[in-house]
């Protein structure tokens, strides 16, 4: 299986009601599992148990690859709150609302950060935590992937 294929396997999955899938194709064989907010990935060959190449081929997207760096930059410097899903980011509930949050606002736990379209479905995206909001690391209306760092944030 190629690794688009892959990358669109793991896109129709996140968006279906499905809660596990396996496909064996030859000697490859690929488990996907959702529990919650997380998907699981799991690849690998049939004939052979290393698994040691199958976390460099499973970023949803070419573009996560460079950004990862910055990432972990800037994860040092405050907590990062990702997307759980693949969506649209909404900062605010209407076009012509203030955001939800702004950089240096403080939020407490269950108080809404923006909204993610999956679709057709406004999903509010709520602070699992009391927080200080450092950045906003994505766009209005910007599309993001599953994982996607959407805030970074300083717990408090």
């Amino acid at each position: 299986m190629k690794f688009e294929e892959i990358k669109e396997l793991m896109k129709l999955f996140a968006k279906s009601k499905l809660d596990r899938i396996k496909i064996q194709q030859k000697d490859f064989e690929i488990l996907m599992e959702k529990g919650g907010e997380t998907v699981v990935v799991e690849a690998t060959p049939a004939a052979t148990a290393p698994v040691s190449s199958v976390p460099a081929a499973v970023p949803a997207t070419s573009s996560a690859v460079p950004a990862a760096p910055a990432a972990e930059e800037k994860a040092l410097e405050g907590e990062l709150i990702t997307s759980p899903m693949v969506g649209t980011f909404y900062a605010a509930p209407s076009p012509d609302s203030p955001p939800f949050v702004q950089a240096g606002d403080t939020v407490r736990k269950g108080q809404t950060l923006c909204i993610l379209e999956a679709m057709k479905i406004m999903n509010e995206l709520e602070a699992e935590y009391d927080c200080k909001i450092l950045e906003v690391l994505v766009q209005d209306g910007e599309p993001v992937e599953y994982d996607k760092p959407l805030f970074r944030v300083e717990k408090l």
